[in-house]
């Protein structure tokens, strides 16, 4: 696992670039990101919100061979080969296996579960990486099998950082990086909350541009 920050790069909020030394590059989430020098060959959308689906960051991190998928509240919305998934469904777009899964809030309105909104396994070299989405503790975490868990930890619309260490009990990733704060919503304090409450490994990235 002394690896895993040459696979995950956190590129602020919820936004992430997965890497495997064969060079192929997986966004998710694109937000507020800079002029990437490496291009995507797969985009993974989560759902519709702007600060998860921002059509002007897909443009800079996408070329004309990349590979687009996301919720079907996307489809008609996403300039490029976009495809549309569902929870449960599995690809491997790009040649990179993706696991979609359920994301959405039991006690708030704002991630609705009949949205069919998205958390996502990603197999990255040796590494599978569940970026959960915008969710609260949910049942589906249990069939979750990953090595990194990227959870989102500044509540409000999703887990805060007591909830995001339930969802690493649950989960029992090998490691958990913190998410969804430093932006919209949460802080550093949320992140480090996280990191002092968890049992299991917490990396907290540092953002990249």
């Amino acid at each position: 696992m002394d690896d895993i920050e040459k696979v995950v790069h956190w590129l602020g909020h919820s936004s992430f670039r997965l890497e495997n030394a064969a060079g192929k590059v997986v966004y998710i989430d694109p937000y507020k990101v800079a002029a990437p020098e490496k291009k995507a060959d797969l985009v993974l959308i989560t759902h519709a919100h702007a600060d998860h689906f921002s059509p002007a960051d897909i443009d800079k991190v996408a070329s004309g061979t990349t590979l687009i998928l996301g919720p079907a509240s996307l489809s008609g919305k996403v300039k490029g080969n976009f495809t549309a998934l569902k929870p449960g469904d599995t690809t491997a777009a790009a040649g990179i296996p993706v696991e979609a899964v359920s994301a959405y809030n039991t006690d708030k309105s704002f991630h609705p579960r009949e949205a069919g909104n998205l958390g996502f396994i990603v197999t990255i070299g040796d590494l599978r990486v569940y970026h959960a989405g915008d969710t609260d503790v949910i049942e589906e975490m249990k069939e979750i099998k990953a090595d990194v868990a990227l959870l989102p930890v500044g509540g409000n619309y999703t887990m805060d950082a007591g909830d995001a260490c339930q969802a690493a009990r649950i989960i029992k990733p090998r490691a958990a990086v913190p998410m969804h704060y430093g932006s919209v919503v949460g802080s550093d304090e949320d992140a480090m909350r996280f990191k002092n409450l968890c049992i299991c490994d917490v990396r907290v990235l540092k953002k990249e541009s």
